[in-house]
């Protein structure tokens, strides 16, 4: 079989995978096949970044995998890290709904009530907002459409105080995004699934996410994990399973161009690259420019990406007077701050932090305030202490601080995502035969759904290069 060379471009947690996979793939099927991974920065990893700093593990970007999604579990067990496994320490989380912290109501998914008591004990609705809510039980499912924001869909259902004070902080929390533009169908089409099928989420929720079965002992195993050694390791591992020479750092792709026999990829040092399948693994705007010369790439060009900072602080246990008992909180829009959440890290993962010594990390930057990522550390620093301090006694500096801004980091799934996103890769398929787009930016943004995209894409690229 003729020699083949496939480039990787980005080397974050999709274009790793799927290069791993890729070479594992040519190995049991013993392919004459060539993987490059270029990589732009000067390390490997994109948002997953561990910092070591006197005794304390820091999370930069995110800070765990879901637990439940399969991918990044069997990717675990293939690195051979399942004993390096941690869980996160369940406790009481909040949300912050006009500057008073309230209990999660028990007996939610993704804030949305699975029953009729969960609605009910709820502290954040008034009786008028819980009167609203209960007609998700007998308003008609909604018409079949093409796609809708998660804003729209989940205000006719439950009315705006549940969305606002319940079901926005979650899903706008968790995509750094704006509700009322989100797509439904890219980001959670389990609920439009539910109302089309059982004419309610509520009654969908209560058939579908039943009751954890009555145990003696509370259940602790909290639903995420990480490493003892921080997120990192998983990249680390990674990038020691490849073979010697896969990985090229510091060197940007500045242009792919298309040939009789495949592609040529201009590199910010002067070389070229050539190759007979390229896999996109780098944000949707970035993959755009490489390929400037086509049209149909326009949307990816303008598709939202939003910026967002993370803020953590180091204190000594003394600092806090009023400590909180629990592993953070959501911030709703009714509240005057300008943070959008806080964990209480030395909770949540005790872990990370040495005895004696707290650890939070607070996030900020909505998408209609974007300009404060910008600020200078002082300034954010202060910010957040402010906001803190309207929940908690702190009686002294932090011991330190890390900020990491992360720029136009978060790809929007804005409504009609899907449909824009088949189209783009539909022309690439006609008119750029071996290019494959993948990751975060293309079909879904959490780890475990990019781990999943980087093994697909390495499947998919073995068989268009086998014919």
């Amino acid at each position: 079989m003729a020699h083949k060379k496939v480039v990787v471009v980005g080397g974050g947690i999709t274009g790793l995978t799927a290069a791993y996979y890729l070479q594992k793939e040519i190995k049991d099927k013993k392919l004459s096949y060539e993987v490059k991974l270029v990589e732009a920065s000067n390390r490997l990893g994109g948002k997953i970044k561990t910092m070591k700093r006197d005794g304390f593990t820091i999370e930069q970007g995110p800070d765990s995998l879901l637990a439940r999604k399969q991918p990044a579990i069997k990717l675990v067990e293939e690195l051979g890290l399942k004993d390096q496994i941690i869980r996160n320490a369940t406790g009481q989380s909040y949300i912050l709904v006009k500057n008073k912290l309230h209990k999660m109501p028990k007996g939610t998914f993704m804030g949305i009530p699975k029953n009729v008591r969960s609605l009910l004990s709820s502290n954040l609705i008034s009786a008028k907002g819980k009167r609203r809510a209960f007609i998700d039980l007998i308003l008609p499912r909604g018409k079949e459409v093409g796609d809708q924001s998660l804003g729209s869909f989940f205000r006719r259902r439950f009315g705006s105080e549940l969305l606002i004070n319940q079901i926005d902080p979650l899903l706008s929390g968790i995509h750094s995004g704006d509700i009322n533009e989100m797509s439904l169908k890219a980001t959670y089409p389990i609920f439009y699934q539910l109302e089309q099928e059982y004419g309610s989420v509520m009654k969908g929720l209560k058939k579908t996410k039943p009751k954890p079965a009555k145990n003696k002992e509370k259940n602790t195993t909290g639903a995420f994990f990480s490493f003892e050694n921080g997120l990192e390791t998983l990249i680390d591992s990674l990038a020691e399973k490849l073979d010697e020479g896969t990985v090229t750092t510091n060197n940007a792709v500045d242009h792919v161009e298309k040939k009789d026999y495949g592609y040529h990829l201009l590199l910010s040092n002067g070389d070229v690259e050539n190759a007979d399948a390229v896999i996109m693994a780098t944000p949707h705007f970035t993959a755009a420019r490489m390929f400037s010369q086509y049209d149909f790439f326009k949307p990816l060009e303008v598709m939202p990406a939003t910026s967002t900072a993370n803020v953590v602080l180091a204190f000594d246990q003394s600092a806090i007077k009023k400590d909180i008992d629990g592993t953070g909180f959501l911030v709703s829009k009714s509240s005057d701050y300008r943070i959008t959440a806080c964990t209480w890290t030395h909770k949540k993962w005790p872990t990370t932090t040495p005895d004696g010594k707290i650890l939070l990390r607070c996030y900020i930057g909505r998408p209609n305030d974007q300009s404060v990522v910008d600020m200078s550390d002082a300034e954010l620093i202060e910010i957040v202490l402010k906001d803190l301090k309207k929940t908690m006694k702190i009686t002294s500096a932090p011991e330190f601080s890390v900020i990491t801004r992360w720029k136009n980091a978060r790809p929007q799934y804005t409504v009609g995502h899907l449909d824009r996103i088949t189209a783009v890769r539909n022309h690439a398929r006609e008119h750029l035969p071996g290019v494959f787009l993948t990751g975060s930016s293309y079909d879904g943004v959490g780890i475990p759904d990019c781990i999943d995209q980087g093994e697909r894409t390495a499947r998919e690229v073995v068989e268009f290069l086998r014919g």
